[in-house]
């Protein structure tokens, strides 16, 4: 797609792709080399790729290509949901993406729980991800543990539903996340499946691959109350290589709540 060779087929063959570009809502120079991006939209704790559907909709409409998967025992795939569901899995669904699609040079986003599974996976990945977004998501450290940094919601619900044996457990209604509108609260609610216990049980392991990526962005939407995003927030506002932003017109499903505003914040850090 970089050649810039004038030769008749050559020719021929951009102007179909520009001529696709523009059917999906882009323009020609989008088919132009460095102009179509990939996204990988990662999705947090008891949500599916279905929360990305707006946003998607969105940057496939501009010419981008998306992929939004539900992780292992959740949304389309709640039927796999067993007590060996944990970290690792989740990190694997990941890198076996890349692996098999043949990903290279994409954004990877990561929302919520998303940022723990996210961080795991660029340890094997790194190399084909040019640029991260964290969406009000957690930035781990290397060997904690997604339960030392849980709300105390879900450490209550986490405990309960372990003393039970149980394979997981369910999550808050929307309208704790702050979804903006009602019909959303209901949309989501109707969306959302048990979050894998064992997950949060299991330290993560990383080396720094997340940060070495080139470019990286932390969104942060605090009309969801999180100590973790916002010492993520902090951290990242003190570190030079990380751009960020802060919304207050969002709840924690800022996907759901203000697609067109992240859907731009997307294109211009990717």
């Amino acid at each position: 797609m970089s050649d810039n060779s004038l030769t008749r087929r050559e020719a021929i063959g951009g102007a179909a792709l520009g001529a696709g570009a523009a059917a999906l809502g882009g323009t020609q120079a989008m088919a132009q080399a460095g102009s179509r991006k990939t996204f990988v939209l990662i999705h947090g704790a008891w949500h599916g790729g279905w929360c990305w559907r707006r946003v998607a909709d969105r940057l496939e409409a501009k010419g981008h290509k998306v992929f939004a998967p539900s992780l292992t025992g959740l949304a389309d795939r709640s039927h796999l949901l067993s007590l060996n569901v944990n970290l690792d899995t989740h990190i694997t669904d990941i890198a076996n993406m890349f692996k098999w699609e043949e990903i290279k040079d994409a954004c990877l986003v990561a929302h919520s729980y998303g940022g723990w599974p996210c961080s795991g996976a660029l340890e094997q990945i790194g190399d084909r991800v040019s640029s991260i977004v964290w969406l009000d998501a957690f930035l781990p450290k290397d060997g904690e543990r997604g339960a030392d940094a849980a709300s105390e919601f879900s450490r209550k619900s986490l405990a309960e539903a372990v003393a039970k044996g149980e394979p997981g457990r369910r999550g808050p209604p929307a309208k704790a996340f702050g979804v903006v509108t009602e019909a959303d609260q209901k949309w989501v609610d109707s969306k959302v499946t048990l979050q894998p216990n064992a997950i949060p049980m299991q330290p993560i392991k990383l080396t720094g691959a997340r940060d070495k990526v080139a470019k990286k962005t932390y969104i942060r939407a605090p009309k969801y109350a999180q100590p973790a995003f916002d010492k993520a927030l902090a951290e990242c506002q003190a570190d030079k290589s990380w751009a960020t932003y802060v919304t207050n017109d969002a709840g924690h499903d800022v996907m759901v709540d203000a697609p067109d505003w992240l859907t731009d914040i997307l294109i211009k850090h990717s």
